[in-house]
């Protein structure tokens, strides 16, 4: 494992006035804030102990070689300082200046000068009111962005009635060689509760105050600058609502929230003890439970790390940092040294000072630089020297799923660890695994060592596994790396080595939620996945065939139902694929399901409870699937037909004859009918007393009597006939008449044939015993007497 060692770069020697900051932490003088210029060369400290002394702000300067220092305090009622931010500067490249704003929206520009010193360039107001009382503030790039209080007009107003008071804000405010210029304001959100602003480099989040109402503090507000727009996030639901703010209307809290009520008032409240942004662009979070989740720009979550402790109190201090790939956590005088992309533990320090402060350490991304009493260090990570290779990440993912394996299945109420695990020798199949993976994945960095012979021989069993591995990861980098042009073909190919890989192992809950998740953000490459694992393409007569194997088939059919994977918006795989055929060939869909339908019967009994027929049929989960559309077409119409016929279960081929005539489809109505009669007996009579019925009541069915006669089942007579005809007569309400005008009623004419066939066709009875009387000789000659 890589080594982190700790090494002191500065005693505050080399700082103005260094030994003040050095007896001003060693007396035990609380500092709130210490912060370093975006050059490393000035500390700002905050400082809002109570008097004496005042409240104040100083600016230590490294290397000082004189001129002007910079010291700010206030004393109560004075407004109070709100916000320290480095700003872009356009005088040179590189350069910056410093914003002091304080609460009543007073905002002052200084800049630094060599041999000068401090300097202040000018004074503006931030707010347009001058009741207004900012908040919280944060900067991005060259502009300012602010919650502020507004106060009702009515200064008897109750204000816990005013809780809808705030509004966040943000302005430009540029500086250059002509001087400092603040741009318009900008209302982001008016009309909302309070919020603490925290800025990324491309987003801005807004998380709720601690003492905002219940109902507004159960989710997040992501701001958009370039997009224009706002997203709602919930850390327990993901992303929720997004929207652009093309007026100011528009930017009302109230009517942000209009079209997401119902979804919000069933979260649960924010759970939120401190929070910061690290320097990808996600926003920390560390709960009360001393969870550390990251929430992305795109307002999805990502569990990283579980501090240990249990239960954090409110006012125990917890400070977050990110340097690259590696977030530090200082929690109860113990520092956390975690891996932010795997979430790993990479080493844990227990720190001797009481007071330590996170600082930005300019061109040195990896390295960790904390503030303490004795001075400034640096926290490097180095690789030992020694022979011994670092393991791989995944062997150290194979203990730890293996620890939480064999945690469950455990009657002892003592923690299994990954130590205990590796020294135990209890446990051999993740020692086993564990030496395979650092066999195959360290030997293109070293010379391989020899395995064991048991372990050579499970190498070889998992060794296509392996290969599957290393393919993929090199893809993933690929991918990371690769241009924009070449994105989406890697991803398609990343998509279909997921889905390939998901199909071929256990189809769980968990795995089943992965695959909906694939199929919502990738569709087009998941369903081109899904043709090349079920091996779909269409025959030389048009026809839809499928080569996927009967583990793949299972998969489809067999993972989890409806009723098992809760109402949480995942769906089972068959519905998954069907949505897929649906939204990109939507003419396959009833030809996958007759496929469907014929692996079923090879594979399961008919009856058997076991299989997918013991439940919903296919063509019903496939209906559906197409009622949940959106819109409805004509082509959804015909598509419904299609599922209906393809099942070639009586009922719904019933289904669709009924709907076909409903639609007075004549000539399908009659294609259907001559093709499903030659199913079973039972079919075609309900079938042909069905169009009969049809024939008593209109004319529509005339031009198609030479093919509907025929489908005239054998043990129907002429006396059944007439009955299905008399009772399906059309009531007149006039008085009948022998000759009426109307061309439309049925006459004795029109059955007459289906009538004189019925009538000529031999009865069952005598073809029972057809075969004795056409015997040649009868009564049949006496055998011969044997003597």
């Amino acid at each position: 494992k890589p080594v982190g060692m700790l090494r002191r770069v500065s005693d505050f020697s080399d700082f103005s006035r260094g030994d003040w900051l050095q007896e001003l932490l060693c007396q035990g003088e609380e500092i709130s804030h210490v912060q370093s210029s975006p050059d490393g060369q000035h500390l700002l400290v905050l400082q809002k102990s109570r008097p004496p002394p005042l409240p104040r702000v100083v600016a230590l300067q490294r290397h000082s070689i004189g001129g002007a220092d910079l010291e700010r305090n206030w004393q109560p009622p004075q407004p109070a300082l709100v916000g320290l931010l480095f700003l872009q500067s356009h005088v040179t490249s590189g350069s910056w200046v410093l914003a002091i704003v304080w609460e009543h929206g007073r905002t002052e520009v200084w800049h630094f000068v060599v041999a000068v010193g401090w300097q202040l360039l000018q004074t503006l107001e931030l707010c347009q009111g001058a009741r207004a009382r900012i908040v919280s503030v944060c900067s991005q790039g060259s502009s300012l962005v602010w919650c502020e209080e507004r106060p009702p007009l009515d200064a008897h107003s109750d204000m816990s009635k005013c809780a809808f008071r705030f509004c966040v804000c943000a302005r430009a405010l540029e500086v250059d060689e002509q001087g400092v210029r603040l741009g318009a304001v900008r209302i982001v959100l008016h009309n909302s509760p309070e919020y603490q602003v925290l800025a990324s480099p491309q987003h801005i989040f807004l998380v709720p105050a601690a003492a905002s109402f219940a109902t507004t503090s159960k989710f997040l507000l992501i701001w958009h600058p370039e997009k224009g727009k706002l997203t709602i996030t919930a850390p327990t639901a993901g992303f929720i609502h997004s929207k652009a703010l093309h007026s100011s209307s528009e930017s009302d809290f109230r009517k942000l929230l209009l079209g997401s009520v119902g979804l919000l008032s069933g979260l649960a409240p924010l759970d939120i003890h401190t929070s910061s942004v690290s320097n990808s662009g996600g926003l920390l979070l560390v709960s009360m439970k001393g969870t550390v989740n990251m929430v992305e720009p795109d307002g999805t979550q990502r569990h990283i790390f579980d501090l240990e402790g249990g239960a954090l109190a409110q006012g125990i201090p917890v400070q977050l940092k990110t340097f690259g790939s590696i977030l530090a956590c200082v929690l109860a005088g113990v520092l956390y040294i975690i891996d932010n992309n795997s979430g790993r533990l990479i080493e844990k320090k227990i720190l001797s000072m009481k007071e330590v402060h996170f600082l930005e350490s300019p061109g040195e991304e990896d390295s960790i630089q904390l503030l303490t009493q004795t001075g400034i260090y640096s926290f490097n990570f180095y690789k030992p020297e020694d022979s011994s290779r670092p393991e791989p990440c995944l062997v150290e993912m194979v203990f730890e799923e293996a620890c939480r394996y064999y945690q469950r299945r455990s009657l002892s109420s003592s923690k299994l660890t990954v130590e205990k695990l590796k020294k135990g020798g209890v446990f051999q199949a993740p020692v086993a695994l564990a030496a395979i993976l650092q066999h195959s994945l360290c030997q293109k960095q070293k010379p391989a060592q020899g395995l064991q012979e048991t372990y050579a021989k499970l190498l070889s069993t998992v060794s296509l596994e392996l290969q599957s591995y290393m393919s993929l990861e090199l893809l993933k980098t690929c991918v990371v790396h690769a241009p924009e042009s070449k994105v989406e073909s890697y991803c398609e190919e990343l998509v279909e080595q997921e889905v390939s890989r998901v199909l071929h192992s256990d189809m769980d809950k968990d795995n089943l939620a992965y695959l909906n998740s694939i199929f919502a953000s990738f569709p087009k490459a998941a369903w081109k996945a899904t043709r090349s694992c079920l091996q779909l393409q269409q025959n030389g007569d048009g026809l839809l065939v499928a080569r996927a194997t009967p583990e793949v088939w299972k998969k489809v059919l067999g993972g989890p139902q409806q009723e098992e994977v809760g109402q949480n918006g995942v769906v089972p795989l068959f519905e998954l694929i069907c949505t897929s055929f649906l939204r990109f060939k939507p003419k396959w869909l009833p030809n996958f399901v007759e496929l469907t339908q014929q692996y079923i019967s090879m594979s399961w009994t008919y009856s058997s409870k076991e299989g997918p027929e013991g439940r919903v049929p296919l063509y019903k989960r496939a209906l559906g699937v197409l009622a949940r559309k959106n819109k409805h077409s004509e082509a959804d119409d015909e598509l419904e037909l299609e599922l209906l016929l393809c099942s070639k279960r009586p009922k719904a081929v019933l289904q669709a004859l009924h709907l076909l005539i409903h639609l007075k489809r004549w000539q399908r109505v009659v294609e259907v009918a001559e093709k499903f009669s030659k199913l079973s007996p039972l079919l075609n009579k309900e079938i042909f007393t069905t169009l009969l019925a049809e024939f008593a009541q209109h004319r529509e069915l005339d031009p198609y009597v030479d093919t509907l006669w025929p489908l005239c089942p054998s043990e129907l007579t002429a006396s059944d006939i007439l009955t299905v005809v008399l009772q399906h007569l059309p009531h007149s309400q006039e008085d009948p008449v022998p000759f009426c005008s109307e061309g439309n009623q049925l006459t004795v004419g029109l059955l007459k044939p289906l009538l004189q066939r019925v009538v000529q066709r031999p009865c069952i009875q005598d073809e029972m015993y057809t075969d004795a009387l056409q015997s040649p000789i009868f009564p049949p000659p006496t055998p011969p007497r044997e003597h």
